[in-house]
Order: structure tokens, then sequence, then C-alpha cells
């Protein structure tokens, strides 16, 4: 059994390795033999980080020979079919599943986020690509209508992102500075977004008042370098002293380190989803729908948006209070609603080898 992974795979994208990472695990659960074959920036990285084979994304050959040796290809998950960062974005995801299905070979859509989906081309490209795939799983409701508007007619499922699927009891950071804070500690993830809103000040002037109020704040990078520094520039604005967590640590590492805070204060998607299953309580900044989107799937909420002057610092120092004067009864609550998503997060892998194969014909399995 051999199936190709297409998705945003080996750019050091934190919340991208996740999916990664969570596909792969759940995969081999269901099926301890299979064979993967991912389609990377990075090869030799993603060959070693998963002990998987890896092609240049890039390299048109080597993605035909990985197609043609496959019994079939999942493209996801994460936000693949969208247009807002570039305007190649949409080709080259529908082109890698036009391949697939000029080589005859099954495609399963895997958790996707769709959208924006704004060009008449874009929109034409994903219609005329989705509609010829086996089946498609989708991340929420929004992604599901903005299918049917553009002529999607393949009835789409509904399944949780994949890393709802991990279990982080396992997981370390081994992070020596966060093992020697004597007080509790507030998580943070920023991102870079081009907006002449004041955000980053927003938020150093709220973790100000936490640190006054006796917590640690220790902003976790999730993409490398560019949250690295966007980090230290809110860290900067800061009057207080905080503590920034390494870029390059381990996926494991960062959730573990969120695992142990008592609350999140967060941008980044994947920064929710590994509080969400940690059961630490967290508060969102938005700036796509998808983080509003995830934030009322958990019932957790959502301050406002970086690009509106609706909200301030003392909104997020009142809904972070809030949260931790309520922490146990916000994880228990947290833990109830996040358990039901992970077992579903956990049965996609079924429907993706079912697809391939139907149960009654696919090789032995764990489940």
């Amino acid at each position: 059994m051999h199936i190709v992974v297409s998705g945003y795979y080996g750019f050091d994208n934190v919340g991208d390795e996740a999916i990664l990472f969570s596909i792969i695990e759940q995969l081999r659960m269901v099926q301890p033999t299979i064979k993967i074959t991912i389609l990377s920036n990075n090869p030799e990285q993603t060959k070693r980080t998963y002990q998987v084979n890896a092609v240049n994304r890039r390299k048109i050959n080597e993605i035909i020979q990985a197609l043609r040796d496959s019994d079939g290809l999942i493209s996801g998950g994460g936000s693949l079919l969208q247009d807002k960062t570039g305007m190649l974005t949409i080709p080259y995801y529908t082109g890698i599943i036009k391949l697939a299905k000029w080589l005859q070979k099954p495609v399963f859509i895997y958790a996707q986020g769709m959208g924006p989906i704004n060009g008449v081309l874009s929109k034409w490209l994903v219609k005329y690509a989705l509609n010829h795939v086996e089946q498609i799983t989708v991340r929420d409701q929004a992604s599901q209508h903005l299918l049917n508007q553009i002529g999607i007619k393949h009835m789409s499922t509904i399944v949780p992102d994949p890393v709802l699927g991990l279990d982080s009891s396992s997981y370390d950071h081994q992070w020596e500075t966060a093992d020697k804070l004597t007080q509790k500690f507030i998580t943070v993830s920023v991102r870079d977004w081009p907006t002449n809103k004041p955000f980053t000040q927003k938020i150093a002037s709220t973790l100000d008042q936490l640190v006054q109020d006796g917590y640690a704040v220790v902003f976790v990078p999730m993409h490398g370098e560019k949250d690295q520094r966007k980090s230290q520039e809110t860290a900067e604005r800061m009057t207080e002293h905080s503590y920034i967590s390494p870029a390059n640590a381990s996926l494991e590492a960062k959730i573990a380190l969120i695992g142990e805070s008592n609350l999140l204060i967060g941008m980044r998607l994947h920064s929710l989803i590994f509080s969400a299953i940690n059961y630490t309580p967290f508060v969102a900044i938005s700036y796509d729908p998808k983080i509003d989107a995830f934030a009322a799937l958990c019932n957790q909420p959502v301050v406002g948006h970086v690009e509106e002057d609706n909200w301030d610092d003392k909104q997020l120092y009142q809904q972070a209070t809030h949260a931790l004067d309520n922490e146990e009864l916000r994880r228990m609550k947290l833990r109830e609603i996040v358990r039901m998503y992970q077992r579903d997060a956990r049965a996609t892998p079924e429907l993706a080898l079912d697809t391939f194969f139907g149960r009654e014909k696919r090789p032995y399995s764990n489940v």
C-alpha cells in the first residue's frame, strides 16, 4: 500500500508540519505497513523528520513517478485551495490532483479549509479538479458552503482538523528556561499581518498587566524566523520581562510547552489547536475566518480582529483574566468538547483508506 501526500510541506511552518505529522501518525495507526511519499519543499528534511519517502514538490518528473508507483493521492490538509496567498497556489494543487487523475489514481481531499477563492480562473480550476475526485472532506461548514457555491457536485463531509487527533500526553519540550519558571505562565503566539492597526501594542500592554499580576509570559514562534521576529517585536514593546521559546523546537515541544501553560493568547490557528488538544483555555486574536470558526468550535473567546479598532488591551486583559480565574472549569468544558473531535479526527484516515481500497479489500490494519 503506497499513498502520496500533497500539501504545504517542507517550509518550516509548524501548523502545516503538524497537519502532516498527524496524517502520517493516524494513517500508520490504521495501517502500520503503509508506504507514504510526501511532496516536499525540503525532501531530505521531511524524510528524516517523519521516516517517510519524499520527493521535490517542484520537480514534475519526480512527482509523476511517485504518483505512478502509488495507490492514490491525499491532497491536504490545511488551506491549500485558496488564492489569497498567491495566484499560483490553486493552479499548483489542482495540477497535482489532475496529474493523479491523468494517471488513473484515486484522490482523497483530506480535511481542507477552502477559500477564499476569488478569481474566475481559480474557481474554474477548483470546480474542474474537485468534480473528478473520489471523496472530499473539509474542516468546516464555510468550506462546504463555498464548494457548493462554485459548483462542486460531489457531496463533502465535514471532519475535524487532523491535528485534533493527536495525543499530546507523551510530548515533552525539554526547554530548561520553562522548567526553571517558578510562577504560572501564559503562552503567546503572534504572527505578522499587513495592517496599520497597532495590534502588537495592544497585546504587549495586556501582557505587561498579566506579568504584574504574577504570570510569566512565553512567546511560542509557530513559523520559524518570521514568527520569532514578530515575537521579538512584541516583547520589545513590553515594559515587563518576557521569554521567547526556541523557534526551531519540534512541534511536539511546542505542543508540550503550550500544554504546560495556564492560558494561550494566540493568532496562529495551530497554536489554538495545540492549546485545545491539551485542554488549555485560549483567547484568540483573529486575522482570518478560520480563527473565528475554530474558537467557536471550542467555545473559546475571540477578542477581536487585527484589522479592526473594536478591541483594546483592556478587553484582551479582561478576557484573559476571566479565563485564568475560571481555569479549571474552562479546562473541563474544553476537554468535553475536544474529546469528541479527537475521536472524529482519528476516523478520517479510515475514510481515506476505504476510498483507495474499499474496506473489504484493505490489507491488515490495527483497527
